[in-house]
């Protein structure tokens, strides 16, 4: 059973990706495919749904740091965002029962406010989707969002405990005392676990087992754990390397959670008009997000873009709605809503991801007056000054370049990268290294690059140094750029698009080690 659901989400995640969708938009048609089929979701595709989720939280653990969640600019709008979106939503449902409208004529004060705050939430799993995609998780909006996903996955596990009156029990004082003092054995363990086929297992065992399981015995929510664990190992140097090496199992256990979501909505007339009425106010919901990010003295493109990848409903509000139809407190049928406007919001806010940084181009003149005039750190101008080669994307490749060109042009060349750990450690070590988003368009805008010879984009997404590309050339720049590829076939789109050479990683990469072998046999 489950291998025709598989083989249908990858017909129509295939469908969708040729149309220029996200695959997950194909994923959440193929639920909804099936359920009209006759299909149901079954106790094994659940399983593998929650296996992905787990795994996602414990790799969001692993990009964060605590540090991060106290900002102002993370726990003051996502604090604010649950009490007035809850409010909100909890007016709007009663507004339509005065209607006597299906579904909404039963809802009273407290029902309403219980789906209003259900419908507070935005999706962590797609929003980790959409930035992994676009490579931008190091991003500043990247990060703003996810620390605001994080403040609500908060405080949805405060409610469910609440609710359920299951309390911690007297295991969960034996975590708290035990996990900081395991950490250096951990770190241990982690460090010896290398680089093959034990580091993504090290990352089941501590999400799944020590994480999940762990604090499902503690009387604490398993998923809340994993995230725990993984924030523990955020720190360790090779917190990216272990995430990158569980990205196509989770990716692969998360289809099932897409498909689930399709499988599990009950389609009636009712419902669908009930969701469509929910889902006509998102609008105002990311209207919301963006005027509390905006607030708090981010930039107009940062707040939009934090409110594009927060335009959703959450598969939380599912979580939270489930709990309460089992409790009684709301009929079944709003079950069946939640889950469709989920999908729903899912299939609206993909395209608007992808295109987002074309959307803020074209409003942008409306936005810009409303920005504050202070500045964060983070967004302050990039000046290159007399930069001859800029690098953009100062991982191995980029490194490698920069070493390689300072030996000849120490002052020329400059490096730019969007993470400020890495620009940091590269400035500890005395590189001309730099903080700025190359998919930014504020950024080309205000770079001066009328001395820069040569670009290199070194980025590891290829859809990264594609958008870096276009912008850049809209720029007015008319020097080279020379571009990283993983494969034949982008190398062939970069050249299309104007590129005067590519390097392919894999190919040249032995050629590389050629010529330094041959280096090695001359000298002896």
């Amino acid at each position: 059973m489950e291998l025709i659901f598989f083989a249908v989400a990858f017909v129509c995640g295939f469908a969708a990706y040729q149309v220029k969708l996200p695959p997950m938009v194909g994923f959440l048609v193929a639920g909804f495919v099936l359920h009209m089929a006759g299909y149901k979701t079954t106790a094994l595709l659940d399983q593998i749904a929650a296996l992905g989720i787990t795994l996602l939280l414990f790799s969001i653990g692993l990009k964060l740091k605590v540090s991060s969640l106290m900002k102002v600019q993370v726990w003051l709008p996502a604090s604010a965002h649950i009490i007035i979106s809850t409010a909100l939503f909890c007016g709007f449902l009663l507004l339509l029962g005065v209607f006597a409208l299906p579904l909404f004529i039963d809802l009273n004060w407290q029902t309403a406010l219980l789906l209003g705050f259900a419908f507070s939430f935005s999706s962590t799993v797609f929003a980790v989707k959409v930035l992994e995609d676009r490579g931008e998780m190091s991003s500043l909006h990247g990060k703003i969002s996810i620390g605001i996903l994080v403040m609500q996955d908060i405080f949805a596990v405060l409610f469910l405990v609440a609710s359920t009156g299951k309390l911690p029990n007297y295991w969960a004082i034996a975590l708290v005392v035990l996990l900081p003092l395991m950490r250096p054995v951990m770190f241990w363990i982690l460090n010896r676990s290398k680089h093959g086929e034990l580091l993504p297992l090290f990352g089941f065992f501590f999400a799944l087992v020590a994480g999940y399981q762990a604090f499902e015995f503690a009387g604490i929510k398993g998923d809340l754990g994993a995230l725990i664990l993984g924030m523990m190992f955020a720190s360790h140097k090779k917190a990216g390397e272990l995430a990158k090496s569980l990205l196509s199992f989770k990716d692969i256990l998360l289809v099932g959670f897409f498909l689930t979501i399709g499988l599990n909505a009950e389609l009636t007339a009712s419902a669908l008009v009930a969701a469509i009425l929910v889902v006509s106010v998102l609008v105002f919901k990311v209207a919301l997000y963006y005027v509390l990010t905006n607030a708090v003295r981010l930039r107009a493109r940062t707040s939009l873009l934090s409110a594009f990848t927060l335009a959703n409903y959450s598969e939380f509000g599912l979580i939270v709605c489930a709990l309460a139809a089992s409790s009684g407190w709301l009929s079944s049928q709003w079950l069946a809503v939640v889950a469709t406007a989920v999908a729903i919001t899912f299939v609206i806010a993909s395209p608007l991801n992808a295109r987002a940084n074309d959307i803020y181009v074209k409003i942008e003149r409306w936005l810009l007056p409303f920005e504050s005039d202070s500045r964060l750190p983070e967004e302050l101008p990039v000046n290159l000054h007399n930069t001859r080669i800029a690098i953009f994307g100062m991982g191995r490749i980029g490194t490698g370049a920069y070493e390689t060109i300072a030996q000849s042009f120490p002052q020329a060349v400059a490096g730019i990268d969007i993470k400020p750990e890495v620009v940091a450690r590269h400035v500890k070590r005395g590189r001309r290294v730099v903080t700025a988003d190359a998919t930014d368009p504020d950024f080309w805008q205000r770079l001066n690059h009328a001395k820069v010879e040569m670009v290199m984009l070194a980025m590891p997404k290829h859809n990264q140094n594609i958008f870096a590309l276009e912008q850049l050339q809209a720029s007015g720049y008319e020097g080279q750029v020379t571009a990283i590829a993983n494969y034949p076939d982008q190398q062939k789109e970069l050249e299309e698009l104007g590129v005067n050479s590519t390097y392919n990683f894999y190919l040249e990469a032995g050629s590389g080690f050629a010529e330094h072998v041959k280096e090695k046999i001359s000298l002896s």
